[in-house]
């Protein structure tokens, strides 16, 4: 996905309207923030992960932040480190770069990482759908560095994309070293960074599949399949649970990266640090219970639903139709509903053809009265080129037999 961004220019005043949730406000604007949102009032009184190193409790949907601890120390995240390894590679059949049907070749080096794996053999060929599996099941080392090698043709290829791709997120606490976490000089990430990739990922919502998962099999054509049980217990045992990820290294301790959704509501628990995995569960369901029981979600648009048009200068087509590439809503306490909340769509004054997918168009800006509840990047959908001579001529001739009746 390109992140381009363009600079905006702001004039005097734009085409404006005030709307309820039901519609959007057009107006032009000069600078366009990272998706970010003000965290209702009031907060756990109590520390909810008490034995953890660091913590973080954030909304998947609009990003607020509503409980965290250290949530910007960098520290070894373990394999934690796979939600980057896997939103590449999803991210990539998006792109139609890759295809879950296509096959995955063992390199020696992909088959002799230590630590969790699926035990690939030098030359064994999987899926990426199967080495999917194996790496947010099974956390496979081996399957991660086989992605890898898939994608950008060495780890060390791979880790480039990776850190680029954190700092286009924003993760400032973060510097990947490998693609599985396996210790290594370097290699931090934040609870903080951690929920924000978390999030990125679950932009793709077929990836739970993967993650919610309990149990499967590999190799299920051979004489003895390899049985795969998920290291997160969570999706098991915790009600809406449905991924994210684990990691275990003796420098990292334990560490979890949760999700969970009731109703419209999902949510998102970064622990690092924790002493063992019963203590490790046991305060990320008390931070979901709380999450829970205190918040629910405004949903300003669901995915799919039409958001706008954008307006092109001399692009191949004159405008393009905005959809919401996901769920978008703000979080609110229990009891407080919807009441005087209300959006905006901020687009872009002038939009000139090329245009790349992906790249920012503006932000759809929720308020509660006067302040700013939450702000989302709104990109574009595909490309458009720039229209031919002939193509600008006749819509510029249309557009004077139009304005002569």
């Amino acid at each position: 996905m390109s992140h381009q961004q363009q600079k905006f220019h702001r004039r005097p005043w734009g085409r404006a309207l005030t709307l309820s949730i039901a519609a959007s406000l057009l107006l032009p604007a000069s600078a366009w923030a990272k998706e970010s949102a003000a965290p209702p009032s009031g907060g756990p009184q109590t520390d909810l992960a008490a034995n953890a190193r660091s913590a973080v409790l954030m909304d998947a949907d609009s990003g607020t932040v509503v409980y965290e601890k250290n949530s910007h120390s960098a520290l070894p995240p373990a394999s934690i480190t796979k939600i980057m390894t896997m939103l590449l590679v999803m991210e990539a059949i998006d792109d139609d770069r890759i295809k879950l049907t296509d096959q995955v070749s063992t390199s020696e080096y992909a088959a002799s990482m230590g630590g969790s794996q699926i035990f690939l053999e030098p030359g064994e060929q999987m899926t990426v759908n199967d080495m999917l599996k194996g790496v947010a099941m099974a956390s496979g080392n081996d399957a991660s560095v086989a992605l890898a090698e898939k994608l950008a043709g060495s780890e060390e290829e791979f880790v480039k994309m990776m850190n680029k791709r954190a700092e286009e997120l924003g993760m400032k606490d973060t510097r990947f070293a490998n693609c599985n976490g396996l210790p290594a000089a370097g290699h931090v990430s934040s609870a903080h960074d951690i929920a924000v990739m978390s999030r990125e990922l679950l932009k793709h919502p077929e990836i739970t599949k993967y993650t919610g998962a309990y149990q499967d099999y590999l190799r299920k054509d051979k004489e003895k399949p390899f049985w795969l049980v998920n290291t997160n217990k969570l999706v098991r045992f915790y009600p809406g649970a449905d991924g994210l990820k684990t990691g275990f290294t003796s420098e990292a301790k334990f560490c979890l990266s949760a999700t969970a959704k009731r109703d419209n509501l999902r949510m998102i628990v970064v622990v690092m640090g924790e002493p063992n995995t019963k203590t490790r569960n046991a305060e990320v369901s008390k931070l979901l219970d709380y999450a829970f029981s205190h918040y629910s979600n405004v949903q300003i648009y669901k995915a799919g639903d039409a958001i706008g048009k954008l307006k092109i200068e001399k692009g191949e087509y004159p405008e393009l139709p905005l959809t919401a590439k996901h769920s978008y809503s703000v979080l609110v306490r229990k009891g407080e509903g919807g009441k005087d909340i209300r959006h905006e769509l901020a687009l872009q004054d002038k939009v000139m053809a090329p245009v790349t997918a992906g790249q920012q168009v503006g932000k759809l800006i929720v308020y509660r009265g006067n302040e700013v509840l939450a702000e989302f990047p709104i990109e574009a959908p595909e490309h458009v080129d720039k229209a031919g001579y002939w193509t600008l001529l006749k819509r510029s001739t249309g557009k004077l037999f139009l304005g002569g009746k």
